[in-house]
């Protein structure tokens, strides 16, 4: 058996959600060996690659999150939403969806806490719910810890400006 992946911060899974409802997540090929997706960054500088296994156990992704931290990074995370194993509500799509997290990450040094608080005040600026999305992205790390998925190759992440 390969080597799994770790459980991501919660704020992956918000990020990941936000991929969706900005239409950042698209197939290549969703066949069967392997399913190849790409998703850009909320900058529009980078586009990652996600690869699943015909299977659906094993999953890369190059972003750097995969690549360094050993976690499942927000790509992966948007690809198998966009292939509908794991789900998020249209609220929260709708809710994170036009969140700049390549400069609120900068800004906040990567402090995810920080970050988190700045995305949970825009989101009840704009009239939304963040508990109920903060819950919702529990559920959604409980249902990614329960797929066991595998990790595939490592792949190093894209350079500003697009490349594989």
């Amino acid at each position: 058996m390969k080597e799994l992946w770790k459980i991501p911060p919660p704020i992956k899974v918000y990020e990941a959600i936000g991929a969706i409802g900005d239409g950042r997540v698209r197939a290549i090929d969703d066949s069967d060996a392997p399913a190849a997706w790409e998703v850009v960054s909320s900058d529009g500088t980078k586009k990652y690659r996600v690869e699943i296994s015909a299977d659906g156990r094993e999953i890369n992704s190059n972003d750097n999150a995969s690549y360094w931290q050993g976690y499942l990074g927000y790509p992966a995370i948007a690809v198998l939403m966009a292939r509908g194993t794991l789900h998020a509500s249209a609220e929260a799509t709708r809710a994170l969806a036009g969140i700049q997290w390549k400069e609120l990450n900068r800004r906040f040094k990567n402090d995810y806490a920080r970050t988190t608080a700045e995305v949970a005040r825009i989101v009840e600026e704009r009239g939304g719910n963040f508990d109920a999305i903060r819950a919702e992205a529990a559920s959604i790390l409980e249902a990614l810890a329960a797929l066991g998925l595998e990790r595939g190759a490592r792949r190093r992440p894209p350079r500003e400006g697009g490349g594989r």
